[in-house]
């Protein structure tokens, strides 16, 4: 068995999704971590299913995203059903052009989204040391001592940063002995994989609405199809539940026999809905399930783990790099906790909708909600708040440390993802778009709006002179072709903005002037760049 190096840089603790994907973006900032696992191999099951247009794009800048899509399936529509028919359907396309590159919801097994993380890890070197258990640790300033148990023993190492990524039962937590308050619900719940033929048409995410609870059905590629659902009240009360116990129920939602279909993956479980005390202690922190857990509903809860490990990585490893003064570790609590907050309180009221027993709740569900959907989806602004909450292209750090907004605009702020929107770019004489221009490691400095000669080449020299590693530039001065750029950032013909945006693509700065001095306040002294 190969040892682990005794001192280490970043000890990931779990190699699920969040573990692996805080480990392609430090390796990607230029840091090697070591991950390791207590399974002896990596995910075999389906699992989560559900890939966001955000993560999609966090996958885009590590060139994965076209991995992922070639093996997930695309899914560009969600319908709601009353027994076995129709009552209402949701082009998702239509919500979400043209905010992203991505207006669909992508359905692949979680075992695939990791085999293609762990492909990238391995093609960059960064092994991950299986059958290897997390048992204790010991921490001071200088950093953490962390005891492990493997096949052939138990082993001591040093490392300056630890992160938890270990899921739900988290050995980290306990060991840090930060709080996980919530609670379970108190139904049981089912999960059947299906081969199946599934009827021609376009895919769709199905969701059927029953007395009982819900069915919820999502296509995967091929024959394969995903069924939750709330255990049937006939069948709460027994210990063992099998498929075959079942397949009556399903039979009866779908209105088709599912006698002949092949189970790959059945499984029984509760849902817990808790939230970690803190995310940070001293030199450790908690991601993914280990900081956050709730209901399956939307789709959410891989993906705000990606984005914890998306927001943590590049601010653990400026750190690491001695770039930025570790005060910015404290941000990934203030940033995340209430994203994590309010994707609980979210999901908490979708479940809560769908397998409620009261009388006022059931009528509203399964009669008045799929009638209101269609005048719900007939306003634009409705529309585009649904799908930019459930694919979580809204997240926000609006009011934070690192978000200072000097801009006088109403709809794009400090501390928002920045916009995804086309441009032609005048330089090179070729479309493009804002997320192509902010896919290199580090910041990008963003002026748009008309600059003169001498305010341009000040500007290139301040930061070839300051910021020669890690600040990208990219200027665009006023076009015709450019017009809804502008108009969208609220500039006119004689104003300008400045942006700066984080290596997470979320605005860190704006103004509505072009100032170095404020520019490299923020970068020192907000940031905290010691260069």
């Amino acid at each position: 068995m190969t040892k682990l190096p005794s001192e280490i840089s970043v000890l990931i603790v779990g190699a699920g999704p969040s573990g692996l994907m805080m480990a392609a973006q430090l390796l990607r900032q230029g840091v090697h971590p070591v991950i390791i696992d207590a399974k002896t191999q990596p995910t075999v099951e389906s699992r989560a299913l559900v890939i966001q247009p955000r993560s999609l794009e966090i996958f885009r800048q590590l060139g994965l995203d076209e991995a992922l899509i070639e093996q997930g399936n695309i899914v560009k529509e969600l319908s709601m059903h009353r027994s076995s028919d129709e009552v209402s359907t949701v082009d998702l396309s239509e919500l979400a052009e043209p905010s992203t590159a991505f207006p669909y919801v992508l359905i692949l097994e979680q075992s695939k989204t990791e085999r293609i993380l762990i492909d990238y890890l391995t093609s960059n070197a960064c092994p991950i040391y299986w059958n290897t258990q997390f048992l204790r640790l010991n921490q001071s300033d200088e950093g953490v001592i962390v005891e492990l148990s493997r096949e052939d023993g138990k082993q001591s190492v040093s490392t300056r940063w630890l992160i938890g990524a270990d899921g739900a039962s988290s050995n980290v937590r306990s060991e840090l002995g930060i709080a996980f308050k919530g609670g379970t619900y108190k139904h049981r719940f089912y999960l059947a994989d299906l081969n199946i033929h599934k009827e021609s048409g376009p895919d769709s995410i199905r969701v059927f609405l029953k007395d009982e609870g819900f069915v919820a059905c999502y296509p995967m590629k091929g024959d394969n199809v995903r069924f939750i659902g709330v255990l049937p009240r006939t069948l709460e009360q027994r210990e063992s539940v099998s498929f075959q116990d079942i397949k009556p129920y399903l039979t009866y939602t779908l209105d088709f026999s599912t006698q002949q279909e092949n189970s790959t993956w059945f499984s029984l479980y509760k849902l817990h809905h808790k939230i970690a005390d803190r995310f940070q202690a001293r030199n450790c922190f908690l991601i993914g399930d280990a900081a956050h857990v709730h209901s399956p509903l939307g789709g959410q809860g891989m993906n705000t783990g990606i984005q914890d490990a998306y927001n943590l990585a590049w601010k653990l490893a400026g750190v690491v790099n001695r770039d930025f003064d570790r005060k910015i570790l404290r941000t990934y609590e203030e940033e995340r906790m209430p994203v994590a907050r309010r994707v609980l309180k979210t999901t908490d009221r979708l479940f809560t909708l769908g397998v409620s027993k009261s009388t006022v709740v059931k009528i509203f569900r399964n009669w008045l909600l799929p009638k209101l959907i269609p005048a719900i989806w007939s306003a634009e602004e409705v529309k585009k708040q649904i799908f930019s909450s459930l694919s979580q292209v809204h997240t926000t750090y609006k009011g934070n440390l690192l978000s200072v907004d000097h801009g006088s605009g109403k709809k794009v702020k400090a501390g928002d993802r920045l916009p995804y929107i086309a441009l032609y770019d005048e330089k090179k004489g070729k479309e493009t778009n804002l997320h192509n221009w902010c896919l290199k490691t580090g910041f990008t400095l963003l002026v748009i709006g008309k600059l003169n000669d001498r305010d341009l080449f000040l500007l290139a020299k301040w930061i070839t002179d300051t910021y020669p590693q890690g600040l990208n530039f990219y200027y665009l001065p006023p076009s015709e072709k450019n017009k809804h750029l502008f108009k969208y950032f609220e500039i006119t013909e004689k104003s300008k903005k400045a942006l700066i945006v984080r290596p997470d693509m979320h605005i860190g700065y704006i103004n509505d002037a072009v100032v170095i001095e404020l520019l490299d306040t923020y970068l020192k002294e907000t940031v905290g760049w010691k260069k």
